[in-house]
């Protein structure tokens, strides 16, 4: 097994390369005023959208139940300068909760197109993504975002480190956000 190649490394965010199509965001949360764990749920995963208005063009979210949602996210053609096609992504999440952490299992919906996508925009082919949130003390948590994509999926190594400094913004600003929370 090849070691991680360190992307982007910045104020406690941690994104690698596990290897091709294999990524990992490492970050920790901590908010001496709230019990975090208590805010750990789909509207957690819309709070990150919501936050980065300028990266993402339309959020649909959609909760069935406490452990189960759909989500679809347009994003802003930022890249379009590059040649890359604007993209989308549809998941189907499931909440898993044990007794140290809360667990996200994101899996692309490739079954239907979600309404008011745009023609040209894309599927980002994502094949799966886990969002561990690990229980340090009730009020830090450790969060750990897996994700592979598709054989597929082309990545150029300079937008490897794109994705790595939007990552960095995105949840960046949801840590400063939760941290800034006072009861």
């Amino acid at each position: 097994m090849t070691e991680p190649n360190t992307l982007f490394s910045k104020d406690g965010f941690l994104f690698v390369k596990n290897k091709d199509k294999n990524y990992s965001l490492y970050f920790e949360i901590e908010n001496k005023n709230i019990i975090l764990e208590k805010i750990i749920d789909f509207h957690l995963v819309k709070l990150i959208y919501d936050l980065n208005p300028e990266i993402y063009e339309k959020v649909n979210l959609k909760i069935m139940n406490e452990n189960e949602a759909t989500i679809n996210l347009l994003l802003k053609h930022l890249y379009e300068e590059l040649g890359l096609p604007q993209r989308f992504t549809y998941v189907h999440i499931i909440k898993e909760i044990s007794k140290d952490n809360i667990t996200f299992k994101s899996n692309t919906i490739k079954s239907e197109r979600p309404e008011g996508m745009p023609n040209e925009a894309e599927l980002m082919p994502i094949k799966n993504m886990i969002i561990k949130c690990d229980i340090v003390t009730q009020h830090k948590i450790k969060f750990t975002c897996n994700i592979i994509f598709e054989d597929t999926m082309i990545i150029p190594s300079i937008v490897e480190k794109i994705v790595g400094f939007v990552s960095f913004k995105i949840f960046s600003r949801v840590k400063q956000f939760i941290e800034k929370v006072s009861v």
